[in-house]
């Protein structure tokens, strides 16, 4: 007997057929004798409208006509993780109810039942700590646990959520507290592909990916996995199984292993066999750019920047630093997700004072292209031949950020599909 973890995204219970036909794939794997705790997030859209109901109880739209982008995210942040977080709670008890329509025990239970613990910053928490004694007993005995995913409880027992895609965590986080053999994530595509098949259609499904390689893919744009879900995989020794809710639940007596030609898995790296020395291709449309122009050039500046964006939960991406003719000012540009344009120049106009820029600019006309891959670390000229690729395309570089594993570049985004097709064949992506 196994003990498994089987998450299932919006579109894989968007409706009620959806859910029985995850039911399905549940039974499957409790017939074959595994005891199962399953991870749902809320209806596909469903939690798109419970945003726009925060922002017209908050008048979201009228008061940004009044007083510009300084009201953005100002509602009160529990009060949003109370109403977003619903969809979960009623597809889990959807889902428990299908499941025992179809003769199995099952129970659905909320993040504060189980507890899932939470850090107190609400609309993006970190899980601080799974309780699970009681959850595993009932699994042993032969019920499943629906579990709604991407929220928590904080302190002071409020409902916290996760962030969007804070399932995937929540899954990963619930499979390494109950010591679980396999964390299955099931969405709307069969695996982890070289890039998106929609811009190329040669893009291929790889059958194991390693946590640094699925790290990297999800941070610079893929959207199979959140990237705080395979952090946590990594750090914990997770193996995620990636699989499609809409392939048979019944295989023919055909095993769940990645090996058998179902999904991807997502393990260490050793238990790979053979490295490409580009994995994959990933792009992200849903970057901004903010440019600090005339900062002076002096110790301490980048920190007045960047901490007061850390302090209202604002990630920051790529960095590009360029130093004035006249030697004493510097023009600072980054990214940040799109989402939080309006935040990040928010906080930056109330910081004027401190950091003395002469003009903020943003805009959301660019895109982020990465290669990457565990074989750069042994080959060398992987960088040049990209950029050369790129530069024979007419395609401008306006930013660079690498790793280990990963070199990203900052384009116009018009560019972007050219980019992708020209990087996935120059780098055998093409052909299997």
């Amino acid at each position: 007997m196994a003990l498994l973890v089987l998450k299932f995204g919006g579109t894989s219970v968007a409706d009620v057929d959806r859910i029985r036909n995850a039911a399905s794939h549940v039974k499957r794997e409790v017939d074959a004798g595994h005891a199962c705790a399953v991870v749902v997030s809320a209806m596909a859209g469903h939690t798109n409208q419970l945003v726009a109901l925060v922002e017209q109880a908050w008048g979201f739209k009228e008061r940004r006509k009044q007083n510009g982008a300084e009201v953005s995210a100002q509602y009160d942040g529990s009060e949003y993780d109370a109403v977003v977080s619903s969809g979960e709670q009623v597809t889990s008890g959807l889902l428990a109810l299908v499941l025992q329509s179809l003769g199995m025990r099952a129970r659905s239970w909320q993040g504060w039942q189980i507890p899932l613990k939470t850090d107190s910053a609400h609309r993006a928490a970190r899980i601080t700590g799974v309780a699970v004694d009681e959850l595993k007993a009932r699994m042993l005995e032969g019920e499943v646990a629906v579990v709604a995913g991407f929220q928590g409880i904080a302190p002071g027992n409020r409902i916290s959520t996760l962030g969007r895609g804070g399932s995937d965590t929540s899954a990963v986080a619930l499979a390494a507290a109950l010591s679980a053999d396999r964390c299955d994530i099931y969405t709307d595509v069969d695996g982890v592909y070289t890039t998106d098949p929609r811009v190329v259609p040669k893009a291929h499904r790889l059958d194991k990916i390693s946590y640094e390689e699925m790290l990297e893919m999800a941070s610079q744009g893929a959207k199979v996995l959140q990237t705080r879900s395979v952090e946590l995989a990594m750090q914990k020794g997770v193996r995620v199984l990636v699989r499609s809710s809409f392939e048979p639940a019944d295989l023919g007596g055909k095993g769940t292993d990645a090996a058998e030609g179902l999904g991807t898995l997502v393990c260490h790296e050793d238990e790979i066999v053979e490295q490409n020395v580009v994995s994959g291709i990933a792009y992200a449309r849903d970057e901004a750019k903010v440019t600090l122009l005339k900062i002076a050039d002096k110790p301490g500046v980048a920190a007045q920047v960047f901490c007061p964006l850390a302090e209202a939960n604002i990630n920051v991406d790529m960095i590009v630093q360029n130093v004035s003719d006249d030697g004493r000012h510097t023009d600072l540009t980054f990214t940040v997700q799109s989402a939080d344009l309006d935040r990040a120049l928010e906080v930056l106009r109330k910081a004027k004072e401190s950091i003395g820029y002469l003009d903020l600019r943003g805009s959301t006309d660019i895109a982020k292209v990465s290669a990457i891959g565990v074989g750069m670390r042994s080959h060398a000229g992987v960088a040049a031949q990209m950029f050369s690729a790129l530069a024979e395309k007419g395609i401008n570089i306006e930013a660079i950020s690498t790793s280990e594993i990963k070199i990203s570049v900052l384009i116009d985004a018009a560019y972007a599909e050219l980019a992708v097709r020209t990087l996935h064949s120059l780098f055998g992506l093409d052909s299997r």
